[in-house]
């Protein structure tokens, strides 16, 4: 059975260097397994591709590890999204069977974010992951759908990667407790899959998808948390929303969702009786959980084997075209 993941990450060294410093420090701080996270997202040749065959992985859709550069100044953001592409593509020209790619964008400038996804789309990328708020301002704000017109003109899905919440919401809702403790609470832990789904209805509320109806975009980590919520945010009705559609509408046919690490049998069935297997696919998250585990989760799930198949790689060919 041929797999396909789609959220696995790299960085580069500009990357390291500037948004990603932090990253860095704390992977070279902590030691051990986790400084080698670093050594995992520099590499796009034989060492990934080892640990893909390893864990049965046939093909990663490769984009640029949080916090992406969402957070940059505008001429930063530019110069750095190239760099990042031109990497990719780099790869993708050595292994076309091994790896494609998502852009990262330079979203601070969305005129020239709408021309780098243009650009790479005609060179093979498969579209593009956008690392949630731009400085605390989040896609819904028209200055930022230029960017969605492009991505819906083009046919390709944007990816919304969960981002560390504006400070003010740290403040307010993950802090009190030890550096560490805030850290993972407002993050991984908790708080990126809040920030994110947050993020995701305001797109929906926003107007987004009924002046780009075609517009698709993915979501990962088992659909951070709306699956479970999906029936009550129709408490928000068209006739309060001014929305086309019900919220439930638009997670189920304008958004698909991703496995990425959430390697939870209860969480998936809530996504899939909520949202149908054509719009999940698989994915592992490395360098920052096992692709040997999330293999092994694939290759458990309760479905049939038609539908192990969809989630493994035929949803994700239909959509990224490949």
């Amino acid at each position: 059975m041929r797999t396909i993941t789609l959220e696995e990450h790299y960085a580069t060294p500009a990357f390291l260097r500037g948004p990603g410093r932090e990253l860095a420090e704390r992977a070279r701080t902590a030691g051990g397994l986790a400084a080698g996270v670093v050594e995992d997202l520099l590499d796009l040749g034989t060492n990934r591709i080892a640990k893909m065959d390893a864990a049965g992985i046939d093909m990663q859709v490769v984009s640029l590890t949080a916090p992406g550069v969402e957070q940059s100044d505008a001429g930063d953001a530019v110069a750095l999204a190239r760099d990042a592409n031109d990497q990719v593509a780099d790869a993708v020209r050595r292994r076309p069977d091994r790896f494609a790619g998502f852009a990262a964008l330079p979203t601070p400038d969305p005129g020239a974010a709408g021309k780098e996804l243009e650009q790479r789309i005609g060179a093979g990328f498969k579209g593009a992951m956008i690392n949630g708020h731009v400085r605390g301002r989040y896609l819904d704000d028209r200055f930022f759908w230029p960017i969605f017109e492009s991505a819906e003109a083009l046919g390709v899905p944007l990816y919304l990667h969960p981002a560390q919440p504006p400070q003010a919401v740290i403040d307010a809702s993950y802090a009190g407790f030890s550096r560490d403790v805030t850290l993972m609470f407002a993050n991984a832990g908790f708080g990126w899959h809040i920030e994110t789904a947050v993020h995701a209805l305001r797109i929906v509320l926003g107007g987004v998808f009924d002046r780009f109806p075609k517009l698709q975009l993915i979501l990962g980590h088992l659909g951070e948390t709306l699956p479970f919520m999906i029936q009550r945010v129709d408490n928000m009705q068209p006739a309060v929303t001014g929305l086309k559609r019900p919220i439930s509408a638009y997670l189920r046919e304008n958004f698909h969702y991703t496995v990425s690490g959430f390697n939870f049998v209860p969480a998936f069935l809530a996504l899939l009786l909520e949202v149908g297997v054509d719009r999940i696919m698989f994915s592992a998250d490395h360098p920052y959980a096992s692709m040997a585990i999330a293999r092994s989760f694939l290759d458990r799930l309760p479905v049939s084997p038609a539908d192990r198949e969809k989630i493994a790689h035929r949803n994700a060919e239909s959509l990224l075209r490949m």
